[in-house]
């Protein structure tokens, strides 16, 4: 297994739900202080249709505007429409695409079934292999389901070896997009997954509240995952899971945890105020 600690930044995810829009020039301040912080990738964008992500209209001018770095750029797309767009800037690493084990969900986030979204998954995994992209697949509502349907981490499992005997998908992101997951069912998710799948690299992608936020990653990096997303100070959610957000995985915590436990990580520790002050002055 590789050991090597990916961590990445997730200020699209912080900012597709938030209200009033903010402004693209502020935007592109904030992303590119995050590029010089040496973060892995940075899921910066989203190139879906602004009626229904409207805060996230102005990805390619601000695309356009984002400073070389040595930190990868994922943009998440949800058809094949979105994806043939990403597809054409060179630097963009990584597309991203929310994979629903839930029916209802994968309507709400994608307008498609399950069965459609596979099939989405194939298109958009044949374009990035046209265009030299890998794709990141999203497995939402990964730790548990809010509407009443059948779920059972076997499910996970089952989706994500299909992913990857089927249409060799090489990087999977277990999410829990609601907040419902525990230090048990982080363990054994990501145990079970890294031990029957192991030619896939496996994310943690945790929407959480902040006192459960270091015990989540304890779970997870003790169970073999190695790849992490966060937002800094935790802001932002699903807008398409339920009317209450669940923030995200607080990023400085995730630091904070690392530190403490003498794990390496690639991330400039001194630009971290920076970062908190100017998210904190985008998000009020």
């Amino acid at each position: 297994m590789n050991d090597h600690l990916k961590l990445v930044e997730c200020p699209r995810d912080a900012m597709q739900g938030w209200q009033p829009f903010i402004a693209t020039k502020a935007k592109i301040q904030y992303l590119n202080l995050l590029l010089k912080m040496g973060f892995n990738t940075l899921d910066f964008g989203s190139f879906v249709s602004p009626k229904a992500i409207p805060q996230l209209a102005d990805t390619v001018d601000v695309l356009n505007h984002l400073e070389s770095s040595n930190t990868k750029l994922l943009a998440i797309v949800a058809n094949e429409r979105g994806a043939k767009e990403a597809s054409q800037f060179d630097r963009i690493d990584y597309l991203g695409y929310p994979f629903s084990v839930s029916e209802e969900f994968q309507k709400r986030n994608t307008n498609a079934s399950i069965e459609e979204s596979l099939s989405r998954v194939e298109q958009i995994q044949n374009l990035c292999l046209k265009s030299g992209k890998e794709l990141v697949v999203y497995l939402s509502m990964g730790f548990g389901n809010p509407y009443g349907e059948q779920w059972h981490p076997d499910l996970v499992t089952n989706w994500a070896q299909r992913l990857s005997s089927e249409l060799d998908i090489k990087i999977i992101a277990p999410s829990d997009t609601i907040g419902c997951a525990n230090i048990d069912s982080v363990s054994s998710l990501f145990s079970s997954l890294i031990k029957e799948i192991p030619n896939v690299e496996f994310g943690a992608h945790l929407h959480t509240v902040r006192n459960k936020a270091k015990s989540l990653i304890e779970a997870a990096y003790g169970a073999g995952c190695r790849r992490f997303d966060g937002a800094i100070k935790g802001y932002g959610g699903c807008p398409m899971a339920t009317d209450e957000l669940t923030g995200n995985m607080p990023t400085e915590l995730m630091l904070e945890w690392f530190l403490e436990n003498n794990i390496p990580t690639d991330v400039k520790h001194e630009l971290l105020a920076d970062a908190e002050a100017m998210a904190d002055s985008i998000f009020h």
